[in-house]
């Protein structure tokens, strides 16, 4: 694995390139090359920097890192739920593999979710933006009205349809990130932007309904998690640094006084750190999940050996997923779990870095802050770092409708990645190569484009 830079010289040279010469310039050789195998360590290293760095600036890598970083997140999640879910689906004398069986049909329905945003044009994303978020405000407001909205551990944001039940607040993310960078990008294209009026107008308000809407249900994770999408768009727009500042403000003084006033949430600020189990009980959910990694240790107990979920730690296939990967799996299940949302979050700055469309720009962005901050959110929350927010970890835990929001954001962030003129030639370029398409080409008959020629009079023997 690795190449060696062209110009060193010789074959056995150090592999440094020449002074003036931009890097950009230089050729990647590969490395079963002599020139690579007859090189020195240093060169061998430089080599590697070099071939990493020419993977990941070409312009195919962002949308093929986020498809394949998903696709192992949301596998290694489905097995860490049906180890999670057994006890849990035991002890309701339901089968072992009833919330397995629920989050793969979440899955399925996600992937179908995924692929219809990630094959239309970046156009069709731009006229669906109202729609979208009309139908979520619509869908919030039959929450908040007593009788229709379903109350679950203590927070009514749910829509039970029967066979079935529905978190309208999920997709209030995928709203704020279509409607917010839209908005955005209207108002950069007319020029606004530079009036903090326009600047916030309709942007806050906005965001400040659907907070509001998902507050009345008692939701304060993913207000946290609105909140972080906004400020983050604000970023990426290029807002002062006063008015941010003096919003942010604003946010932690409310967030604040939200978090005082409501004794189980206070409760859960307390937990932070939390080392040793209160004598009234207090803090049992965050002391387990801080157990359970320490039962990991490095390599984990097993895939299905882990002991918290034996009713120990509350919520192990949901909220504290992350707690049980860390009994089962050890330090590096974990570590591989951070690598990938590691891996996803640079996939999505560099397609919002590497455009000079503003909505994909905003777009992006908006969508990686999202899963970004609702994942820091959870790993914080199972290692006793942060409060207990009640949050999934995306892609990962156990949930239909937390799986189908994130599912589309991912869809999202696909269709802006591929929409790049550099993207597009390379994905044109990988049809017209694939090896299927020419297995096929060998076994379909050809159509015939052109007429068969006529054949002429024969010709007379002498």
């Amino acid at each position: 694995m690795g190449s060696v830079v062209a110009g060193s010289g010789r074959a056995g040279g150090s592999g440094v390139p020449e002074k003036g010469r931009p890097a950009e310039s230089l050729r990647v050789i590969s490395a079963t090359t002599t020139a690579y195998k007859s090189a020195g360590p240093l060169a061998r290293l430089q080599a590697f920097r070099a071939r990493a760095r020419y993977t990941l600036d070409r312009p195919l890598t962002p949308y093929l890192l986020i498809a394949g970083t998903v696709l192992l997140l949301v596998v290694l999640g489905l097995m860490m739920v049906f180890s999670a879910s057994q006890i849990l689906a035991l002890g309701q004398h339901r089968s072992t593999q009833f919330y397995f069986y629920k989050q793969l049909l979440a899955v399925v329905l996600g992937f179908a979710l995924l692929l219809g945003f990630a094959l239309v044009p970046v156009a069709v994303l731009r006229v669906i933006v109202y729609p979208v978020m009309l139908a979520v405000i619509g869908a919030m407001v039959l929450v908040a009205i007593p009788g229709i909205g379903m109350e679950v551990n203590g927070n009514r944001n749910w829509l039970d349809f029967g066979v079935f039940q529905f978190q309208p607040s999920e997709f209030a993310k995928l709203a704020l990130v279509l409607w917010g960078a839209d908005l955005l990008a209207r108002k950069q294209r007319t020029g606004t932007l530079g009036e903090w009026k326009h600047l916030l107008v309709p942007l806050v308000p906005g965001t400040l309904l659907l907070i509001v809407l998902i507050m009345l249900g008692g939701d304060m994770g993913t207000t946290m998690i609105l909140v972080a999408m906004l400020f983050g768009l604000l970023w990426m727009v290029g807002a002062p640094l006063r008015l941010f500042v003096a919003t942010l403000g604003v946010a932690v003084v409310v967030c604040t006084a939200l978090v005082v006033t409501v004794p189980h949430r206070a409760e859960r600020l307390s937990c932070i750190g939390v080392t040793k189990l209160d004598p009234g009980g207090a803090c049992f959910q965050a002391l387990h999940g801080v157990y359970s990694f320490g039962l990991g240790g490095l390599f984990g107990s097993g895939l299905g050996a882990g002991v918290e979920k034996w009713g120990q730690l509350p919520e192990a296939h949901t909220d504290f997923i992350f707690a049980t990967t860390g009994e089962e799996l050890g330090l590096v299940g974990t570590l591989s779990v951070i690598g990938l949302f590691a891996a996803l979050g640079y996939a999505g700055i560099r397609v919002a870095i590497g455009t000079r469309d503003p909505f994909v720009r905003y777009a992006a962005g908006a969508a990686t802050t999202w899963i970004m901050a609702q994942a820091v959110i959870n790993l914080g929350s199972a290692l006793g770092l942060l409060p207990i927010a009640g949050v999934p970890l995306p892609l990962f835990s156990y949930g239909g409708s937390a799986m189908l929001s994130a599912m589309s954001a991912i869809g999202v962030l696909l269709c802006l990645a591929r929409s790049s003129s550099g993207a597009k030639a390379a994905l044109a370029a990988r049809s017209k190569n694939s090896r299927i398409r020419k297995q096929l080409a060998r076994v379909l008959p050809r159509r015939r484009t052109t007429a068969r020629p006529v054949p002429g009079p024969a010709r007379r023997e002498r």
